[in-house]
């Protein structure tokens, strides 16, 4: 359930960065200058309005990475089963047989064994190696 909270606050979180970087203007836009003005009748004051979107950007930011420092936290958690624990529901038929393993190399080699044996032999007058220009 907390997951599921955390989840949709670090999408909201994320979608309101990205549209607070889109808000700002580059480095040498004036936010009075389509106002008429100087940079002291700017809409935000003589410090300009990057100064307030940056300093908002920044604190979402942080808070992006708590979220996803919780996020990480909570499905470190969910993974962190015992294996103990996972055996324990299985049934007696169900557990894994004790025979020993089968060897993989032997395996392969029986499946090659059944394979028939080819001789490909290629002439050496053959038409493709004298149609070669030298």
């Amino acid at each position: 359930m907390i997951e599921q909270i955390i989840v949709v606050f670090h999408v909201l979180v994320a979608l309101a960065i990205v549209g607070l970087i889109l808000l700002q203007q580059g480095k040498g836009a004036d936010a009075g200058a389509s106002f008429g003005g100087g940079s002291s009748q700017t809409l935000f004051g003589a410090s300009g309005g990057g100064n307030a979107l940056t300093q908002a950007t920044a604190i979402l930011a942080a808070v992006f990475f708590a979220t996803s420092f919780g996020l990480a936290v909570i499905a470190k958690q969910n993974a962190a089963l015992p294996v103990n624990d996972l055996m324990s529901g299985l049934e007696a038929s169900e557990q894994v047989d004790s025979e020993p393993a089968v060897d993989a190399a032997a395996q392969i080699q029986e499946s090659f064994d059944d394979l028939p044996d080819f001789d490909i032999i290629a002439p050496a007058d053959s038409d493709i190696i004298n149609s070669i220009p030298e």
